[in-house]
């Protein structure tokens, strides 16, 4: 059995970070081992949560586990809710990778051609050096903007997010996305470039006029889980596009109208079938 780390924060109640990445790639057959960054009593857009930072926590737990010999085959970040925990994590890269750990870099920080109120463009700028650490990186458009300094733009064509693309590509990682990428009316999806061999990736299915918290952390951790069952990117970015889809579609029938989250949970059975 294949096992994942995945570094992020948990949020008690709102269906993001931990509480999402856990079940999902258990559900995909992997080992989930989480490492929280920090514990709050609701995702940030409840009004009046609480927060602890569990940045002192980070080190005893890796040394413990150096101790243990424990290995990962893949390493994935999310949340990251200070400058100084980037730093920790790219510490955790060097320790627990080897010829065979995937790491893959969700770079949580900004939406709609804004940074999210706790960080700034020095942050963005440490995040970058992150994503120069990873195998796969999968921003969103305005987060690869922040990273690349490549203006945000709200109506782009393709050669848009090529340039984007090249301008991730730039910062090291092997293979970069960018979600939230909609090339047509009606239709959105993912772009993604492989350094290794040049080569281009583009997905989309239909927009669902809807927003949900939480949507980005269920597309990344079905990545994740779909490459430990043996699928090439391309297919996990599929499968994931389509999933997180799926999930909204349901959400969306949902007669107690949720606000806060996706009804992930409902839509695992369906993932475990797709391919």
């Amino acid at each position: 059995m294949k096992r994942v780390l995945t570094i992020q924060d948990i949020s008690c109640l709102g269906k993001c970070s931990l509480t999402i990445a856990l079940p999902v790639i258990s559900a995909l057959g992997s080992e989930t081992v989480i490492l929280p960054t920090a514990v709050l009593s609701t995702h940030t857009m409840f009004k009046g949560f609480t927060c602890k930072d569990l940045s002192d926590q980070i080190e005893p737990i890796a040394e413990h586990w150096k101790k243990e010999k424990v290995r990962f085959d893949a390493i994935y970040t999310g949340y990251l809710g200070t400058i100084e925990q980037i730093d920790q994590i790219k510490a955790m890269f060097e320790a627990f990778r080897d010829d065979n750990t995937l790491i893959v870099v969700d770079p949580v920080m900004a939406d709609n051609g804004k940074l999210y109120p706790a960080f700034d463009l020095d942050y963005a700028k440490k995040n970058a050096k992150l994503c120069a650490e990873a195998d796969i990186i999968v921003p969103n458009i305005t987060e690869a903007s922040f990273m690349t300094g490549i203006e945000y733009r709200e109506e782009y064509d393709e050669g848009y997010i090529r340039e984007l693309l090249a301008g991730l590509n730039e910062l090291g990682a092997g293979i970069s996305v960018l979600t939230g990428v909609s090339l047509e009316k009606g239709r959105t999806g993912v772009m993604g470039y492989d350094s290794r061999n040049g080569e281009y990736f583009t997905y989309q299915n239909q927009r669902i006029d809807a927003a949900y918290h939480g949507t980005g952390d269920l597309f990344s951790s079905t990545v994740v889980g779909e490459i430990m069952k043996g699928k090439d990117w391309k297919d996990a970015l599929r499968i994931a596009a389509d999933h997180t889809a799926n999930t909204i579609e349901v959400t969306l029938r949902n007669p107690d109208k949720p606000w806060y989250g996706v009804d992930f949970e409902a839509t695992i059975p369906a993932l475990i079938e797709m391919e």
